[in-house]
């Protein structure tokens, strides 16, 4: 007589990727969520996570089945109401994301791009100069103050505010994750961020020739709506800094700890963008994005039901054995090509041209400045459902 077959259920993560244990240890999360299955469920939270190279590509691909506009974060936006409006670009799914995708396509060309780096370039030869001949500094203060005076200058914003935008921004990541102590304090931290940021969405507060303004060129042309322009518009304030900001920590991090990789880049300062995308790999600023699945799908192996969140694990896919070799190396001669720290398909990142040009300004201004840079102290992690980065990130060097 033969035996009843045993339904196997769902391979569990045995990790809490939101406690201040797991932030604090990122690459055991990571690895829990790769090497336990391809697919794995959080009961603790109710959504699938996957780490594995290959799956988070097929899900970012397959926009029908897997979208965006349920929220990108834990929360199911279409079922529980958000801390604000969805975004019409990155919570959005075609045929309407295609129109606002087309149009900062085009404010961010790579057109528009070369266009600026003259004065970003210019500006952070300047920063580098101003703190270098100290020979210790902050390099997450220097990470931090390039990005958050380049781009708001480039999109018109206010100078007065710009102390709100790193709160707000703060809280937008937070909100991806579960409502705990994190999201607590970023909550409390923007009171006063929010209205600044509906304040300078508006036409009227922004700065003529700035990409702000170019948006609200498409309200007169008639392509957009003046309120979707202020949608896009806060796309720059909420998702352009902080990840661009974490992303040259980590840069900066990877290149005091590898001797070797700086002094490539010293010799050789137009590596200053392969410096950056390898560090995109070996740690993403922003190491998860949510789906949704649109219907009952099969996700290698494993059947999910609709309406279900698919959590795409990106540090984890970044530092897959099976795509990449020797993956937890920092390696500044790979070729980190196909890295998921900016996304793919249609929902990849609108702003990644912008943010390589912003960090291989300001790390070719350091390599034309500095002979040597190393730790001078133990980084202080910054703590997030959503970003990592550091608080501090103590360096000292010594210049050429």
């Amino acid at each position: 007589m033969s035996r009843p077959t045993a339904v196997r259920g769902p391979a569990i993560l045995g990790v809490d990727p939101f406690s201040r244990a797991g932030l604090s240890d990122p690459t055991a999360v990571d690895t829990a969520i790769r090497e336990t299955a391809a697919v794995v469920w959080s009961p603790q939270y109710g959504v699938w996570f996957t780490g594995r190279h290959e799956i988070v590509e097929q899900v970012f691909r397959d926009y029908e089945t897997f979208e965006s506009s349920a929220g990108t974060g834990l929360t199911n936006t279409k079922k529980s109401e958000n801390w604000r409006t969805p975004s019409v670009i990155l919570e959005n799914d075609p045929p309407g994301h295609t129109k606002y995708r087309r149009v900062m396509t085009s404010i961010l060309s790579q057109r528009v791009v070369r266009r600026l780096t003259e004065d970003f370039q210019r500006q952070a030869d300047d920063l580098v100069d101003s703190v270098v001949g100290a020979g210790e500094f902050d390099a997450a203060d220097l990470a931090e103050t390039f990005p958050l005076t380049v781009l708001p200058d480039a999109v018109g914003v206010a100078p007065e505010g710009r102390r709100h935008l790193l709160p707000y921004s703060n809280l937008n990541f937070q909100a991806m994750g579960p409502h705990n102590e994190f999201y607590d304090a970023a909550v409390a931290a923007a009171e006063e961020a929010s209205a600044f940021v509906n304040w300078q969405m508006r036409r009227d507060a922004l700065a003529p020739g700035g990409l702000g303004q170019t948006i609200y060129g498409y309200v007169d042309a008639g392509e957009i709506s003046e309120e979707d322009a202020g949608m896009l518009v806060r796309t720059f304030l909420s998702a352009g800094i902080d990840t661009t900001v974490f992303g040259i920590q980590f840069a900066l991090k990877a290149l005091a700890e590898n001797p070797d990789a700086w002094s490539a880049l010293r010799d050789d300062p137009a590596l200053a963008r392969k410096a950056f995308e390898e560090a995109l790999r070996w740690n993403p600023p922003s190491p998860y994005i949510g789906r949704t699945t649109a219907c009952a799908t099969d996700l290698a192996g494993t059947s999910i039901g609709e309406g279900e969140k698919v959590i795409m694990a990106l540090g984890a896919a970044n530092r897959d054995p099976r795509r990449w070799t020797d993956p937890d190396e920092y390696d500044i001669t790979r070729d980190a090509s196909g890295h998921l720290a900016f996304g793919t398909g249609i929902h990849g990142c609108v702003g990644q041209m912008m943010a390589r040009m912003e960090a291989s300004c300001l790390l070719s201004a350091l390599a034309r400045r500095v002979q040597t840079i190393e730790l001078a102290g133990e980084p202080v992690p910054f703590y997030s459902n959503w970003l990592r980065g550091f608080e501090a990130l103590p360096v000292r060097v010594t210049l050429r």
